[in-house]
């Protein structure tokens, strides 16, 4: 789709959709998915409070394998997977899946957002969620859902866009992903 750029100290990064083909273990070759946590939002109670639980996420080989597959399968049925580049190195994702589901609230999953641990807090993260919001809109979408990591700091980005706990929880994700926050963003 239409290639985008946007000046940042760091060089230009340069948006574009992901081809099937191109999304493979080379593509995350300069991709740092570390994420270093200490506070995570819980809900206890029918309340949401901040919890001391400390851990490093990071994605192993296995991951890898499974994250490429899920997708390629996005691209595969007509979703969206836009990737943010810094000197042609991947630095940022999102993907949005085609599919419109829960009734009247018209979601689409975005099922990925992620920057690279060495850009993050330079707009990437903004400009892709921007632009997954316009392709859902596109496509008669009202909401995004997004099954959130529930770290302080993600939560934090989150709701500076505007998200808001779900109205209606995808059981799909709660099962798979139990300590997520489960997000919507009108669109």
């Amino acid at each position: 789709m239409t290639e985008r750029t946007q000046e940042e100290d760091d060089g230009v990064i340069e948006y574009r959709d992901l081809g099937e083909a191109e999304i493979n273990r080379e593509l995350f070759g300069s991709f740092e998915r570390r994420q270093v946590v200490s506070d995570c939002w819980r809900r206890e109670n029918g309340q949401w409070v901040i919890r001391h639980a400390p851990f490093i996420d990071d994605w192993s080989a296995q991951d890898y394998q499974v994250l490429i597959q899920c997708l390629k399968d996005t691209v595969t049925a007509g979703g969206l997977v836009q990737g943010a580049f810094v000197e042609g190195r991947l630095k940022g994702f999102a993907a949005v899946l085609p599919e419109i589901f829960g009734g009247g609230n018209r979601y689409v999953d975005l099922a990925s957002l992620h920057v690279s641990q060495d850009m993050r807090r330079k707009g990437i993260g903004t400009a892709l969620i921007l632009k997954a919001k316009e392709w859902a809109r596109q496509r008669g979408a009202g909401k995004l859902y997004i099954s959130a990591h529930s770290a302080v700091e993600s939560q934090a980005f989150y709701r500076n866009m505007g998200c808001v706990e779900a109205k209606l929880y995808h059981q799909k994700h709660v099962e798979e992903e139990p300590f997520d926050c489960q997000l919507e963003l009108e669109l």
